[in-house]
């Protein structure tokens, strides 16, 4: 293959990476933060809940740069297109972002029941709003976004913020939801002890079931759905844009690459075998192997989307054949080949520094010590 259609494909893996990190890491603290409310029933448990990830959870917050960073570097019109047609649901993200160091930062420095009370909702809506609409991204992909592009690539976004919550996409937001709750009940069973440890490890098994629910269900629903195909363009690796393809949409298109490659049927299989051993690893009391098996549902069901949807990036339900795809929206060779470059470098550290942090800070945190400590969440 061609050194610039290689660094396309290896972009759009690496992209995959870089959202299932997103996935994982931020998922499992907003997970908690979901949860906070049904496993924590008194004051004293919500704050060790807090306190199980308030050495990680801001340090969890570099895969949203390396995401962004990623996409605006390597597929620039992806990101250009996306940011522009998408300003509500990009506000309403931010809006919950600035909330929710907040709701970490100022909870405990009141003693005050309605005082909390708000900021514990805050954490909720800044936690299970974003997981949400993560998935509901990922549904709206399959459908296609409602844009298209004039003779000199300027793009017009034609859809509205409430045509984003139709069904498909709010069962993709479920899914994304419960598998966030589903981590965060393990790291927290990971981290607490006593009723709260119970209370997240009922929760987790009943997070994975319901995940398992959600993602057979969409899978079904997939098949089923009109799905792209490339029918003509300039190819691989070669230097181009959306006006130059055509595309057809095809019921069942989406599958077609798993029919074409049988193989590839492992990738969703990952998925249900992480979400199956998450719930038995969760039964078991086993929440350290539980976890890891949460984050491998996570890969497979990302893994899945990505597959079935390749080399579509960012398909158009306004006219198919402006789709953005691998090919036609990333950035030059020589920018693709620097970015990979830093990528070999950074993702390591990034990965080392994370690991380091969980083992420095492994244990149990304990309630007596979270009452006598003034600086604790």
């Amino acid at each position: 293959m061609e050194l610039f259609a290689t660094l396309q494909v290896i972009w759009w893996l690496l992209l995959g990476v870089l959202l299932s990190g997103l996935a994982v890491m931020v998922g499992m603290d907003m997970g908690v933060g979901t949860i906070l409310r049904y496993v924590g029933r008194s004051d004293l448990e919500r704050r060790v809940a807090l306190n199980v990830i308030g050495p990680h959870w801001d340090g969890n917050q570099v895969w949203f740069v390396l995401g962004g960073g990623a996409v605006f570097a390597a597929f620039p019109l992806i990101y250009a297109t996306a940011f522009s047609g998408f300003y509500v649901v990009m506000l309403l993200l931010l809006w919950t972002m600035i909330v929710r160091p907040l709701g970490f930062e100022y909870r405990s420095k009141i003693a005050h029941p309605a005082w909390r009370n708000v900021w514990d909702w805050s954490l909720f809506v800044s936690g299970a709003v974003p997981m949400v609409v993560f998935g509901a991204a990922f549904g709206n992909l399959f459908l296609g976004v409602p844009f298209h592009f004039e003779w000199n690539l300027t793009s017009f976004y034609t859809g509205s913020f409430l045509a984003l919550l139709n069904p498909f996409a709010i069962l993709c937001g479920l899914l994304s939801l419960s598998l966030s709750a589903m981590m965060g009940a393990l790291t927290l069973m990971n981290g607490a002890e006593g009723a709260l440890h119970q209370r997240a490890r009922g929760l987790a098994q009943a997070a994975a079931l319901l995940a398992v629910a959600l993602f057979a269900t969409g899978g079904l629903w997939v098949h089923a759905l009109p799905g792209y195909q490339l029918v003509s363009g300039p190819g691989a690796g070669v230097a181009q844009t959306p006006l130059q393809q055509t595309v057809a949409t095809i019921t069942g298109a989406w599958q077609s690459r798993f029919v074409a490659q049988p193989i590839l049927w492992l990738v969703p299989l990952l998925g249900f075998v992480g979400m199956l051993g998450a719930l038995l690893a969760a039964r078991a009391g086993r929440s350290h192997l539980g976890w890891w098996l949460g984050a491998l549902a996570w890969i497979g069901v990302i893994g899945t989307a990505g597959v079935s949807l390749f080399p579509f990036l960012l398909p158009s339900s306004s006219d198919p054949s402006v789709s953005l795809t691998v090919w036609n929206s990333s950035s030059s060779r020589l920018t693709l080949l620097w970015m990979l470059g830093f990528a070999l470098v950074f993702v390591p550290l990034i990965l080392w520094y994370t690991s380091w942090a969980f083992w420095v800070m492994r244990g149990k945190v304990r309630a007596e010590q979270i009452a006598r400590d003034e600086h604790a969440y």
